[in-house]
């Protein structure tokens, strides 16, 4: 039951921080990547208008956000029924579009759900014209949140029938000391998929134990290394550096604090006063994380802000 608390706070908290790019609260949440292919037909204008619509239409229903997974994506294809000329001046045109929507897998190239959405737009020329329709789309419509629900529950589907292997995969991850990315890659499991979300719990909590305990190691390590050689005021404040970004969770974390002490008592009186006044700062700070234990829940976004995208777009043929 512990463990099940610690992953809930992990993917919860992830609403208090973030940026333009990644934010923490789209973690634990189903979110679609609008996508338009590159070399559309159609122009520049309309296709960002019907960019802004593809967001409009995520956010609106609750799926748009930040690409912390640019797996599921949201796209369509227009097709121009008729176009009639409406005489002037000024001449119009008018014409008569199906609009197919489409929410997908963009890695196995799957189309999880469609449907077709029939507008009309006016103007001075085709491009206009084509503008206009694309305004007149209702992101409220009903056929539209049919649509994007059926594309949810495909995402569930897929989460529950993966969820072996995701789990499978973050443990051999951490088994090469990639902590960040087993984590980042649990943390993708959205609250809806239930099943699964409740699997990777105990999982993410011992995977987060087994990441700060190498950390405190390895910096311990470090510290300890630093104070072999000169043993002087400036050579403790680096150690104490080191020794401060370790978790007040990790294991080895009371040795740490301890060699933090020892380091003060081998001072002369003036270092000493100097020392004992960082290492009061040190256990402030320290205080301060037992009661935020949520440092670490910035682990998958930092992992997902310095990522490239990786998946081709250009392979999906989606009719």
């Amino acid at each position: 039951m512990k463990n099940i608390k610690l992953i809930l706070l992990f993917l919860i908290v992830f609403q208090f921080n973030g940026n333009a790019q990644v934010k923490l609260d789209d973690f634990g949440r189903i979110i679609l990547n609008t996508y338009l292919p590159e070399n559309s037909s159609i122009h520049a204008e309309a296709k960002k208008a019907l960019e802004t619509k593809l967001n409009q239409i995520t956010t609106i229903n609750g799926m748009g956000g930040s690409a912390v997974n640019p797996r599921f994506i949201i796209t369509a294809v227009l097709n121009v029924g008729t176009k009639d000329i409406i005489p002037g001046p000024p001449q119009l045109i008018a014409q008569n579009i199906d609009v197919t929507l489409f929410v997908g897998d963009a890695i196995t190239n799957t189309v999880f759900s469609n449907t077709v959405l029939s507008i009309k737009g006016v103007g001075t020329n085709e491009n206009k014209s084509l503008i206009d329709a694309i305004k007149n789309i209702n992101p409220k419509n009903k056929e539209i949140s049919t649509f994007l629900e059926e594309g949810k529950n495909k995402i569930i589907s897929f989460y529950t029938t993966q969820c072996d292997f995701i789990i499978k995969d973050a443990e051999t991850l951490s088994k090469q000391q990639k902590f960040d990315e087993a984590i980042y890659k649990l943390a993708l499991v959205p609250e809806g998929c239930k099943e699964c979300f409740f699997k990777i719990s105990e999982v993410a909590g011992k995977l987060f134990q087994q990441k700060i305990d190498s950390d405190c190691k390895a910096k311990l390590a470090k510290a300890k290394l630093l104070w072999s050689g000169q043993q002087n005021q400036n050579k403790a404040e680096q150690v104490l550096d080191v020794i401060s970004e370790i978790s007040p969770n990790a294991n080895c974390f009371n040795d740490a604090s301890s060699f933090a002490k020892q380091i003060s008592t081998k001072l002369k009186n003036d270092e000493k006063v100097r020392i004992e006044l960082e290492l009061k700062k040190y256990n402030d700070k320290i205080a301060l994380e037992k009661q935020q234990i949520n440092a670490y829940k910035e682990i998958a976004v930092e992992y997902a802000k310095n990522q490239p995208k990786i998946i081709n777009y250009t392979n999906l043929i989606w009719r």
